[in-house]
């Protein structure tokens, strides 16, 4: 996901090569596809090629009469939000670790002055009339003060902990080289639409199993969509990317869960458990065209919920036992 997330962040800040007029990314079961009408430049058209990207799906197809007169794939130095913010990172951490640094100082000091105050011996002077009382508040005070450089400490050590964290998770994109494809087009302001297929990039499938009993389950598909992707129209299909041709989408908004499709199941062997603790089990019969993915399903009987149960995908024409509990 970080790789195709940073191909969107570098592709809109392209505007001095391409001029995106329409974007969209379309989620199926085990993918998604981007496609982007796009204006050439005096005749180019950058499009930087994200690692996720499946092989052999990106397809440029010239619009309105333009020509494609060459493709070429150029590796680029990658320059990333995300690497400027691991040198802000990096300042940072070199900040606390000399914060902590000095707070190990003031810690000996601060222990010095305790172990001082409690060897003094006490004295009665004029200007000093009660000496434990003084001794005592030295030492509260040293005390006090050592208390506060442990709380400063800790306070630092969690904060790097959480930028170790932040760092190695951006370190794991790697900095180095990205490919771009260079694309030479006739005329100079000729049209061009990119489509390509990325993995990784899902909806997640959920289901609801509602019977009565009459040798049916009404079934319906949710998929949890993917985060938000700045700038695109999101759009979901009941489907595989194989299908991506034939298949029906339809506008959803990031990171909700979308209702994909619903399908009426002949179901057979129909079994509920009694007791405090539910069963079920049923055979299943997928009289759809398309596959149902794997997922969890919540069940209901008689619109009554009765628990969960892990749903094995089934291809089109297949039958398979649902069941969960004893």
């Amino acid at each position: 996901m970080k790789y195709a997330m940073l191909f969107f962040c570098m592709l809109a800040a392209m505007a001095g090569s391409v001029r995106a007029d329409a974007r969209s990314i379309t989620f199926f079961s085990d993918g998604a596809i981007a496609e982007i009408e796009a204006t050439a430049i005096k005749g180019i058209v950058q499009i930087p090629l994200s690692s996720g990207m499946i092989d052999n799906t990106l397809r440029i197809k010239p619009m309105g009469g333009a020509m494609i007169q060459r493709v070429d794939f150029l590796t680029v130095r990658r320059e990333t939000r995300e690497e400027k913010g691991l040198d802000t990172l990096l300042e940072r951490k070199s900040k606390l670790e000399d914060r902590l640094q000095a707070l190990a100082t003031r810690e000996e000091i601060f222990k010095a002055a305790v172990k001082s105050q409690s060897s003094k011996a006490p004295r009665k002077t004029k200007n000093n009339p009660d000496p434990m009382l003084s001794i005592r508040q030295g030492t509260d005070f040293a005390i006090a003060q050592l208390e506060a450089v442990n709380t400063a400490r800790r306070k630092t050590t969690l904060e790097m902990r959480h930028i170790d964290a932040r760092i190695t998770e951006m370190r794991k994109g790697g900095r180095g080289a990205e490919t771009v494809a260079r694309i030479s087009v006739t005329p100079n302001n000729g049209r061009l639409r990119i489509r390509y297929a990325l993995a990784g990039q899902n909806w997640t499938p959920h289901y609801d199993i509602r019977m009565n009993g009459d040798g049916k389950a009404a079934l319906t598909l949710y998929g949890q969509l993917p985060r938000p992707f700045s700038g695109y129209l999101l759009r979901a299909a009941p489907a595989t990317l194989a299908d991506s041709d034939n298949a029906h989408s339809f506008p959803v908004t990031a990171g909700s869960v979308a209702r994909l499709a619903e399908f009426i199941l002949p179901a057979r062997e129909e079994r509920f458990g009694i007791g405090l603790t539910t069963s079920f089990s049923s055979i299943l019969t997928n009289k759809s065209t398309v596959y149902l993915p794997t997922g969890e399903a919540s069940i209901f009987r008689n619109n009554e919920y009765v628990g969960r149960a892990r749903f094995d995908g089934i291809s089109s024409g297949r039958s398979r036992r649902i069941s969960s509990g004893g």
